[in-house]
């Protein structure tokens, strides 16, 4: 649930954050980013967070999570590599505010899901607990 819900949420994020960034910058890049790539990479970015979660959890290596955590951290800066070195169609209208555009919303996932950890990590235990 906690996987889904960030990517729900990561994803609304990001479809807010295009549609703002577009009509203050005066852009359209709608040829090479849309709502459904930004949806679609926002979930499943969560959802495999989740399931590193939740392999830890099933495995009983919850001192690992921090790790986890880190290498999510690094992934997700090392992922911002993609925006500085895509090539723009000629035809988009100021390719150089792109970068501005996406590199942002590549921290959204993991953001959200760190964020929201706490209202499930405390469900997880106290549903332990009760075993």
């Amino acid at each position: 649930m906690h996987g889904i819900t960030a990517g729900i949420l990561s994803a609304l994020a990001g479809v807010v954050y295009l549609y703002v960034y577009q009509e203050a910058m005066y852009l359209d890049f709608n040829k090479v980013i849309n709502m459904g790539s930004i949806a679609g990479a926002s979930i499943f970015a969560c959802m495999l967070m989740a399931l590193g979660y939740a392999l830890l959890e099933r495995r009983k290596k919850s001192s690992l999570k921090a790790w986890l955590n880190m290498a999510i951290v690094l992934l997700s800066f090392l992922s911002i590599l993609g925006p500085l070195s895509v090539t723009l169609p000629l035809d988009v209208e100021s390719p150089e505010l792109f970068p501005g555009l996406a590199i942002p919303m590549h921290f959204f996932p993991a953001m959200l899901f760190f964020g929201l950890s706490p209202f499930f990590i405390k469900n997880i235990h106290h549903a332990q607990s009760n075993n």
